[in-house]
């Protein structure tokens, strides 16, 4: 185990030195923690030591911290966002506001060091600012010791204690994090239950607790002597190399399974017992194996050597190494969480954009390979009641089209945190940014595509990829221009709507087939033919792509210029032998107005 973090660790430290030289640089960061934890009082003492290493050009004259415990307080920004917001979230709503100062939820530093100088900082909310007495020079290092005592509040969103399905606590967002600094500067964000960003880092984390509790985490459980005082303290250390957060839980009751995969690695799975899922959970770890197996074929490797599914929170919480999830469900709504959760390890533990930025990224990506998954789990028949389709993202395209029809959406683009409304945020996010990879898949072609996702995950791991990135590597496995499709999709709200215009006998033995672009989103468009002798598949590239899709049965026509809003074909088909015409006859597009990418033969 040492062996493997050392090469980690060595691997990224390697990439650090050399992306400096290629002005692709990040900060890196070690966490060293022992935090002594008091069950009895909800609160806990803690000395954590930092070593930051500044692989930025930059001088740092400043550090900023994360100290998210603090948003659940009367009166904070979280408070005020969750109940003025016009569709509050059922699970905050005005909880944060009546909580007594004994639920509250809070970090006070109580000591900062830098060597052996204490240092004065500035807390503004879930922002803790540092002043450094001397700067950080690039490519320098700083070693910070901060000493303080928490809170953990009732649990309301992610974190704290006592959650609905009863588990003590819930460990998440829990310790001073250090903010992320990139090319745009410190990312500062005031926590309102959204969202997350942050440096990657090794960690190092030591926790007494009362002996009752069973205490599952991030990382790797390192053997540990029992205290001299075992009838009040337990220690339990983990150690998480190459993560950018750490989270963990802590019940009398959690049982533990352990599945061993065939290469060593281990999955598992901590929940409360309760007759009424007990089973759900016994058959999770075998579906999960044979998941990782699909998983890693199409979306990359998993790079740890354990991953843990913890019963805790208030719904599904992605962490890196491990998740928080309700528990009780049955078997098919607990794979799905489970797939959902497990699958922003590749997303946001692994390449980890932005995600206040970009939740898209994160949010849509993780969507969609879930429900490819979840239909492939399907089709092994371990899910009850679940039967594969043929399109897993199908109710999505059709949600969305409802969506978009009914209200006006945001671009997304929008911060995440900024959204007018939690829909706006969940539609954009999820349901849009799964869509973006629909969308491109019907312009790429499969095989394009897929190459294109395995090529972004082994180019951009561990580095913080942002859109451009993403297309960028897109365009190389398609050898396409996809900037127009990125600047509709991403940065703008146009509506996608095809319709036949006529189909009219030119001559004997010919057939002149308009179409018509009405919405003001330029899209390549596939249609189907259907006549008595069988069917013609044709794609109608756009201009701006400089380039088309090669699938073996479809026919190639000359390029859509995005400027036309129609566009002219003459088929060698007698209009008699037509049966039937469909544009999009694969439903890829989310197209506002089906109704007129049909025509049937028999109407003339």
């Amino acid at each position: 185990m040492k062996l493997l973090i050392n090469i980690i660790a060595t691997w990224f430290m390697f990439c650090q030195s050399t992306n400096a030289q290629t002005c692709d640089w990040q900060m890196r960061v070690r966490y060293t923690m022992a935090v002594d934890f008091y069950a009895d009082r909800n609160q806990y003492r803690s000395r954590q030591n930092l070593t930051i290493y500044n692989n930025s050009p930059d001088t740092l004259q400043d550090l900023f911290f994360h100290l998210y415990p603090n948003a659940f307080q009367p009166g904070s920004d979280m408070d005020i966002r969750s109940r003025t917001i016009t569709d509050p979230d059922p699970r905050v709503g005005s909880r944060i506001s009546a909580l007594k100062e004994s639920e509250t939820g809070f970090i006070h530093p109580e000591k900062i060091t830098v060597g052996r100088i204490e240092l004065p900082f500035e807390i503004e909310g879930t922002i803790m600012r540092l002043r450094l007495q001397h700067s950080i020079l690039p490519g320098d290092s700083c070693q910070v010791s901060i000493r303080y005592l928490a809170q953990v509040p009732l649990q309301i969103r992610r974190s704290g204690r006592h959650n609905k399905e009863g588990v003590d606590f819930s460990m998440a967002q829990w310790y001073p994090k250090l903010c992320e600094y990139d090319r745009q500067g410190w990312h500062t964000d005031p926590y309102i239950g959204r969202e997350f960003y942050a440096p990657w880092g090794d960690f190092d984390v030591t926790i007494r607790i009362d002996p009752k509790y069973v205490v599952a985490a991030t990382g790797y459980l390192q053997t540990m002597p029992p205290p001299r005082n075992s009838k009040k303290w337990k220690t339990w250390r983990f150690v998480a190399p190459n993560v950018h957060d750490f989270v963990w839980a802590a019940d009398p009751d959690y049982v533990q399974q352990s599945y061993v995969l065939p290469d060593n690695r281990r999955l598992l799975f901590y929940h409360i017992p309760n007759s009424a899922y007990d089973s759900a959970w016994s058959a999770l770890p075998q579906i999960m194996h044979k998941a990782l197996e699909f998983i890693e074929k199409r979306y990359g490797p998993y790079p740890y050597q354990s991953y843990s599914f913890i019963q805790g929170g208030d719904g599904g919480m992605e962490y890196p190494m491990a998740t928080l999830i309700k528990g009780h469900r049955p078997l098919n709504g607990l794979v799905g969480l489970c797939l959902h959760e497990w699958m922003h390890t590749w997303y946001q533990m692994m390449l980890a954009t932005n995600e206040s930025l970009y939740p898209w990224m994160d949010e849509g990506f993780t969507s969609f390979a879930e429900e490819e998954v979840k239909n492939y789990i399907a089709g092994l028949g371990l899910i009850p009641g679940i039967a594969p389709v043929k399109d897993p993202l199908q109710s999505t395209i059709d949600s969305y089209i409802k969506f978009k029809q009914n209200v006006t959406e945001e671009a997304l683009c929008t911060h995440a945190d900024h959204y007018r409304t939690n829909q706006d945020y969940g539609v954009g996010s999820y349901q849009k940014g799964a869509l973006c990879l629909t969308e491109l898949k019907y312009i790429m072609g499969e095989k394009s595509f897929r190459e294109g996702m395995l090529n972004y995950y082994w180019k951009w791991r561990f580095r913080h990829p942002g859109p451009d990135d993403f297309f960028r590597v897109m365009e190389n496995a398609s050898g396409m221009n996809l900037d127009w499709f990125q600047q509709y999709w991403v940065h703008r709200t146009a509506s996608i709507d095809y319709a036949i215009h006529s189909v009219e006998t030119v001559k004997s033995d010919k057939v002149q087939l308009v179409l018509k672009r009405i919405g003001d989103f330029p899209m390549p468009v596939d249609f189907l033919i259907r006549t008595r002798k069988g069917e013609r598949r044709y794609t109608i590239p756009l201009e701006l792509m400089r380039g088309g899709k090669s699938e073996a049965d479809w026919i190639a026509l000359k390029p859509w210029h995005w400027v036309n809003p129609d566009y002219t074909v003459l088929l060698d088909i007698p209009l008699s032998e037509m049966i039937s015409i469909e544009i999009d006859p694969e439903r890829q597009m989310p197209d506002l107005n089906r109704e007129n990418n049909f025509w049937r033969g028999d109407q003339y």
